[in-house]
């Protein structure tokens, strides 16, 4: 299978060196991400497209090679294409007829045509005539230049001719590495997983800083975000994930802290840790996913007397957007059901919080707050790269795992992310597969009996390790991991 790519729009008004340089990123981000999938895929450029190419006939291969150029920063759009020589008009309406002579039967259709190189034609010429001779020999309802039921796209690059299979949106935007590198301070809702998407659809290499106020299920459910996030738009290149203890300082503030200003002051600190974090990275700029009113924190003025704690650019691309928007945003990238299953630990410290913070009523909030244990947050906290953000799980995961599985009394549960499922569904004669995603594995087996034994896969081992041991824990001792034999 081979695919062209085509560049991101604002290419386009860039120098030629800027151009080039731009270009050169995203093949070697497409090398990194794609030769995980297949070895033996090339990856070439042109001026204004780059090429794909695959030998595999795998449909698996094709399909993760497919979903990974839709999830690359970078790219407008991409084509699957059949590429020939390209010889005449009659050739290519001949090999334009076996492709597309079923799709167009009783429909509509029109013919696009790019081309790019010395011809003694125009575009037009051959879509006139192609268009033409195969509403005729295929018994096509009609031509229809406005809105056609079938599009036919064909290139015709000097002496190459490529065939338009289907065309794939891409996500647009800079390639990773383009740009600087950012450290964005994730929570694992809704706001701060689609903050870090737009930051890393924009080019942007994009760190992970984490404060735990919720305890190990909070860092777990961070870190798979996170990683998914990773994963899926950004793993061209490595980042890091840093989780700071953080139940310290809101047991000071709670103490310490008038309840009006407790909201505003533990942004404040998580600000401050922030910027020091990124020092201690090297990184000029923090990301939030604050968005304007959104809750109490987030009015203008009290975002003003946060900001105040810091001299390193804090950046906000949500920042006037709704929140159904963040929320469809959510859905479209696949971290919604991670953000609905995460709780909103930042909400419930504040009781009846300011929304026109002073700075002489912070500061003196401030006043009763030991700040020493602000410094030992940051003297305990781990930095990890985001590859191995599961690791320091392991050691206490004792539950125990199947490779042969019993066909009339077990049930395995595949536990991972429909994205991951859907690409390579899990499939064992004789033995009933049950989907539930991990991040509704608690509520679900509410409902479950304890008769049945439970065994929960995915395709590392790891998640599945770490959730039977949490069920186990909740007294569902029936649950046990499902490990593939070798």
């Amino acid at each position: 299978m081979k695919y062209v790519v085509k560049l991101f729009p604002e290419i386009t008004i860039k120098s030629r060196p800027v151009r080039k340089q731009l270009i050169k990123q995203l093949k070697a981000n497409l090398r990194t991400v794609l030769k995980r999938i297949d070895p033996e895929l090339k990856v070439s450029g042109q001026w204004d497209n780059v090429q794909v190419e695959t030998a595999s006939e795998d449909s698996a291969v094709v399909q993760q090679v497919t979903a990974a150029l839709a999830s690359t920063p970078g790219i407008a759009y991409f084509m699957s294409v059949q590429k020939y020589p390209y010889v005449d008009f009659d050739d290519t309406l001949e090999k334009a007829k076996a492709l597309f002579a079923d799709k167009i039967k009783g429909k509509t259709l029109c013919v696009r045509i790019k081309r790019a190189g010395n011809h003694d034609f125009k575009s037009v010429d051959a879509e006139r005539y192609i268009g033409g001779c195969l509403r005729q020999q295929c018994e096509a309802k009609g031509i229809d230049l406005k809105n056609p039921e079938i599009q036919i796209n064909l290139e015709i690059r000097d002496q190459d001719l490529y065939l338009v299979h289907e065309r794939y949106e891409g996500l647009g935007g800079y390639p990773i590495g383009s740009q600087d590198s950012v450290l964005s301070l994730m929570s694992g809702g809704f706001d701060s997983t689609v903050a870090s998407y737009l930051m890393m659809r924009r080019g942007i290499q994009t760190h992970f800083c984490f404060f735990n106020l919720g305890g190990r299920a909070h860092e777990l459910g961070v870190k798979e975000v996170s990683h998914y996030i990773w994963e899926k738009f950004g793993s061209s290149h490595g980042v890091k994930f840093v989780s700071v203890p953080f139940e310290g300082v809101v047991a000071e503030i709670l103490q310490n802290v008038e309840r009006s200003y407790m909201g505003v002051i533990l942004k404040r600190m998580m600000l401050r840790a922030a910027s020091k974090v990124a020092e201690k990275m090297k990184l000029d700029t923090l990301v939030t996913g604050e968005s304007i009113a959104q809750v109490s924190s987030q009015t203008l003025k009290n975002l003003s007397a946060i900001d105040q704690v810091t001299d390193t650019l804090v950046l906000r691309p949500l920042v006037t957007t709704h929140k159904q928007e963040i929320v469809d945003i959510a859905s479209q990238i696949g971290t919604y059901e991670f953000a609905a299953h995460m709780p909103e630990y930042c909400g419930v410290i504040s009781d009846k919080p300011t929304t026109r913070a002073s700075m002489e009523r912070v500061h003196k909030a401030e006043e009763g707050f030991d700040f020493g244990v602000l410094e030992q947050a940051l003297e305990d906290m781990m930095i990890q790269k985001i590859q191995n953000v599961v690791d320091d799980f392991k050691q206490d995961v004792q539950v125990e795992e199947v490779s042969e599985p019993e066909t009339t009394s077990s049930v395995i549960v595949d536990i991972r992310h429909p994205d991951e499922e859907e690409q390579a569904p899990l499939a064992i004669d004789g033995v009933a597969i049950e989907k539930i995603p991990f991040y509704a594995l608690h509520s679900a087996f509410k409902e479950k009996s304890l008769e049945t034994e439970y065994l929960l896969y995915c395709d590392r081992g790891v998640m599945s390790q770490l959730h039977a041991q949490q069920l186990q824990a909740d007294g569902y001792t029936n649950v046990k991991v499902y490990k593939k034999s070798e």
